[in-house]
């Protein structure tokens, strides 16, 4: 019995040092990347490789990658969704809520996390709603997402609400077409929000994140919203 559990324990190690190796090496193979980003697919004979946040999968040499969607037949569930949505959960996790724009009722009963353009005009839209949204009990944690990319009007728009005494308030007026007279307050989060939504796959706004990790891109009525939150939440 204790040969057969220390045979067991050996090839346990030996594999576990295999494993290792594999990582590495194609993390090698794909700069930026780090053996932590690296790990056995469910699919055996290839590796699964983190993105930000999203996943390729990779043959153990590192010479060949798949992009697309993982299915287990067996239980017709997606393995690269659910993986996606682990990984949008944990990246947002990290965000504090002194880094967003927080719009919350007394006792919230959802949070959502909403990338958003202070030109967009569907966000414009989602936020006119922002007291309905709150009203249902959505808290809603606003992060910067300026389509047009970095040194632009609506970037400048984005810090500008971020330097005001008031952002919320700001954020508000800005979206109601106000221009705002802040000064430049230094460091904003509007880079590493911006940055974190590329790494996300947010190609427009507004995107919304739920707390499960779903992103349902584009504005979504307040009771929708809510109607497919309580679905989640069962």
């Amino acid at each position: 019995m204790l040969r057969s559990l220390t045979l067991i324990l050996s090839l346990t190690l030996a594999a576990s040092a295999v494993h290792a190796d594999i990582r590495a090496d194609v993390a090698k193979k794909f700069p930026g990347s780090t053996a932590d980003d690296v790990r056995p697919a469910p699919m055996p004979g290839l590796y699964e490789l983190r993105r930000g946040g999203d996943i390729v999968y990779v043959t153990p040499d590192g010479r060949y990658a798949m992009m697309g969607d993982l299915y287990d037949l067996s239980t017709n569930s997606n393995l690269s969704e659910t993986r996606r949505r682990g990984l949008r959960t944990e990246l947002l996790a990290a965000v504090p809520d002194s880094q967003t724009l927080v719009f919350s009722p007394k006792d919230p009963k959802y949070t959502i996390n909403v990338f958003t353009d202070v030109d967009c005009g569907y966000c414009r839209k989602l936020h006119s709603q922002i007291a309905e949204y709150n009203r249902l009990g959505v808290r809603v944690r606003y992060l910067f997402f300026p389509r047009t990319g970095p040194d632009t009007e609506s970037w400048h728009k984005a810090e500008s609400v971020w330097c005001a005494a008031d952002r919320n308030d700001a954020l508000t007026r800005a979206k109601r077409g106000e221009t705002l007279k802040s000064k430049p307050c230094g460091t904003t989060p509007v880079a590493k929000e911006y940055q974190l939504g590329e790494d996300l796959g947010v190609q427009g706004t507004p995107t919304i994140v739920l707390a499960n990790g779903e992103l349902l891109p584009g504005y979504v009525p307040p009771a929708m919203l809510v109607d497919h939150l309580k679905t989640v939440a069962r």
